[in-house]
């Protein structure tokens, strides 16, 4: 039986790979054929931003949607073929349930759409900001899409317990919503931060969501396990195409999404304590934001990096943006392999 769900992960992420791959023409023709370009901000505002990314000004953004749109087709129609014939080999891949994995999609879906949009004012400068929602806004969207999470969690799944490793779980009571809402934010800010380079956010999400699948897979949650393995083949897809030099970017449709998932599916399992850890990479984006602004604002606007988040201040002083994001899956990598060693010793099973 386990060997059986191993096969059906690596079956389901060679699957959404494979679409996912197959599709992109579609996608990135309509991108390019749309106009759907990238808006590099003005000088002034961010200079070394600025120039070190103009040359990108122009390529297609809202490459996210070959992600979200190859998952939610993908388990639609596992799910129909497990429904109309549930005795075929297709038919026992479907990994739609409602205790584990319709809130993670649903909210996957709900805040690409978001997201979609948000991308959509940005290519056409829509909005008081000069395009797009401001950082104000999306942190209020992620609150709401978290609130609604946690009261999934608390009123319909009848779920309050807080597992802290090595020590055991805590019924927390109503104190789980905040603590639900600060963790799907905080992992969405730190997604959002991330995605600045080609391949950096694809390839630390890749694997985050590929170590909270395992530790799903050891857990006996096969359902979540095969719906992290399905995003993994989406991003792997994705990577293909946005590794240096980008043939197209995430945007916001992708990245809010899938900060908005990683939260969902770290609760979830009840391992939210591990993702600083796992998510290291999306922790020291956003924390080198937070300590920029924090210094600005304190040391009348003296900055400790260069430009934030801290891929930029690597920019800056000459690392090639390949060596960046190559060095960032190597911490990922190693990160996300010790948080699951990490789980298991947790759950006994060494």
């Amino acid at each position: 039986m386990e060997a059986f769900q191993v096969i059906r992960l690596i079956l389901i992420a060679a699957l959404t790979f494979v679409v996912a791959i197959a599709w992109t023409p579609l996608l990135t023709n309509a991108l390019y054929k749309l106009k759907i370009g990238k808006t590099i901000r003005s000088a002034s505002g961010t200079p070394i931003f600025s120039k070190l990314h103009a040359k990108k000004a122009g390529t297609p953004t809202m490459g996210g949607m070959l992600i979200w749109i190859t998952v939610l087709v993908v388990s639609t129609v596992l799910l129909i073929i497990h429904l109309f014939f549930p005795d075929s080999v297709a038919g026992h891949f479907s990994f739609l349930t409602r205790s584990q994995t319709l809130l993670p999609l649903g909210a996957f879906v709900a805040s690409a759409l978001v997201g979609l949009v948000d991308d959509w004012m940005n290519v056409k400068k829509i909005g008081p900001h000069g395009g797009g929602l401001s950082m104000k806004e999306r942190l209020g969207i992620y609150t709401v899409i978290a609130a609604i999470g946690a009261w999934w969690f608390y009123a319909k799944l009848d779920w309050d317990l807080f597992h802290v490793p090595f020590v055991g779980d805590f019924a927390v009571g109503w104190l789980y919503i905040p603590i639900f809402i600060f963790v799907i934010v905080a992992t969405s800010f730190s997604v959002n931060e991330t995605d600045g380079l080609d391949g950096l956010a694809g390839g630390t999400l890749m694997t985050s969501f590929g170590a909270f699948g395992a530790i799903a897979l050891a857990q006996g949650k096969f359902e979540l396990a095969a719906f992290c393995f399905a995003i993994v083949g989406a991003l792997l897809a994705f990577l293909w195409f946005n590794i240096y030099p980008a043939r197209f970017f995430m945007g916001d449709t992708g990245a809010m999404a899938l900060g908005v998932t990683l939260g969902v599916v770290a609760m979830l399992t009840n391992m939210a304590l591990l993702l600083p850890l796992i998510g290291i990479v999306l922790v020291l984006e956003s924390l080198s934001v937070l300590v920029q602004l924090t210094s600005k604002k304190l040391r009348k606007g003296k900055k400790i990096f260069l430009s934030t988040p801290i891929h930029h201040h690597f920019e800056a002083i000459g690392w090639p943006e390949p060596k960046i994001v190559m060095r960032a899956w190597v911490i990922s990598i190693v990160a996300s392999t010790l948080g699951v060693a990490v789980a298991l010793l947790d759950m006994g099973l060494f």
